[in-house]
């Protein structure tokens, strides 16, 4: 009977909690959105006035918008720690980032660990699953610039010269720096059993942790973003000049960051939202690559391509046995860094966001009296 009364006090905790965090995040975004959108509004003229400025603010609020996502991880205990390279010398240099992905949590990760990576969160643009657009984070990115993609062999081409058009008209024009793809085209869990077949029936690495990745986005970006040389790797010299006004040097760097779960449990949004999963530290690991030694041609590409995913097997593999990612050549052991959140910080941005939506709705309340 104790044990019953136990299990049942822990349930009513665990739904209390996460009826309580769920009311919050719901106020949150209630307050945050509509006032990143009315702000917006109100800057118009000075979008038209002086662009590089206006996307200058909107990157900051956007970098606030990911703050307060990141939050509610944090206040749950979902944490990262941080393997391998060092990316925060290369925050200000033009990246491509190829990430692994498993499931709907690992955009929340990314916008957590990249949080303390310089200019990094307000001036990049995200390739994400179509869907995204329709969740409450969509118009948030839709505005920022970022590029939903239509998954299938139906609107491949298609979306490809999509995205060709979108690089061509907002990356350069609104100062952005990083460019974050999943190569694999799809969740781990959904797309495992085709790709192994497809690996089998063409004599490719068997993967279990990860699939093998597509091409399509990743030519098109490197191929749009630098420009090529003869021996059909990327260049890494001076582009036209930005918006601006300063020449741009194009793609500099490859980021290969490969996230891994405890158990090789991955969390989704649910999770963050609800926060049910105890306390967990996510592990994040980086690996950067210069642009030049990277191919365009579709045949190296695809090889330099699958070679990285391979690696990212090796990786996952080693450390769902091990608990840490395997040290690299020449290292007896692999460092890691806790990433960290400043909780004042925290607390000013979401103090920041309900002052906005009580501001706002004064300024509308008193619109609407004055109009009627």
């Amino acid at each position: 009977m104790a044990e019953l009364m136990d299990s049942a006090r822990k349930l009513g905790w665990v739904l209390l909690n996460c009826t309580v965090r769920f009311i919050f995040m719901f106020i949150n975004n209630f307050v945050a959105i509509p006032s990143y959108c009315l702000y917006l509004i109100l800057l118009q003229p000075l979008r038209i006035w002086d662009s590089p400025t206006f996307w200058y603010i909107e990157g900051i609020m956007f970098k606030w918008m990911l703050a307060m996502v990141s939050s509610w991880g944090w206040v749950a205990g979902y944490t990262v720690t941080e393997w391998g390279d060092d990316v925060r010398p290369f925050s200000e240099d033009e990246a491509m980032v190829i990430v692994n992905h498993q499931a709907t949590g690992d955009v929340c990760t990314l916008m957590m660990c990249l949080q303390d990576k310089g200019t990094v969160v307000r001036k990049m643009m995200w390739l994400m699953d179509h869907v995204f657009k329709y969740t409450n984070f969509g118009l948030v990115s839709l505005i920022h610039g970022d590029f939903f993609i239509k998954q299938g062999k139906t609107h491949r081409d298609k979306q490809l010269i999509y995205l060709k058009d979108h690089l061509d008209r907002y990356y350069q024009s609104r100062d952005r720096k990083w460019i974050v793809l999943f190569p694999e085209g799809g969740f781990l869990r959904k797309r495992r059993e085709t790709s192994q077949a497809f690996a089998k029936k063409n004599s490719l690495p068997h993967l279990t942790h990860v699939t093998l990745p597509r091409l399509g986005a990743t030519q098109v970006i490197l191929r749009t973003l630098g420009a090529q040389q003869e021996n059909g790797s990327v260049s890494s010299e001076s582009g036209p000049p930005s918006q601006s006004g300063y020449k741009r040097k194009g793609l500099q760097w490859v980021v290969d960051v490969t996230i891994a779960y405890p158990q090789a449990r991955p969390m989704d949004i649910q999770t963050w939202i609800f926060g049910y999963r105890p306390p967990t530290v996510t592990h994040v690991h980086y690996r950067v690559y210069p642009i030049k030694e990277v191919p365009v041609d579709t045949a190296p590409l695809t090889d330099w391509l699958y070679q990285r995913f391979v690696e990212k097997e090796d990786l996952l593999t080693h450390f769902y046995a091990t608990g840490s990612f395997p040290p690299a050549k020449g290292q007896k052991e692999m460092p890691s860094r806790a990433m960290t959140l400043d909780p004042v910080w925290l607390c000013f941005i979401q103090s920041l966001a309900f002052a906005s939506g009580y501001m706002w709705y004064r300024v509308l309340q008193y619109a609407y009296c004055w109009v009627f």
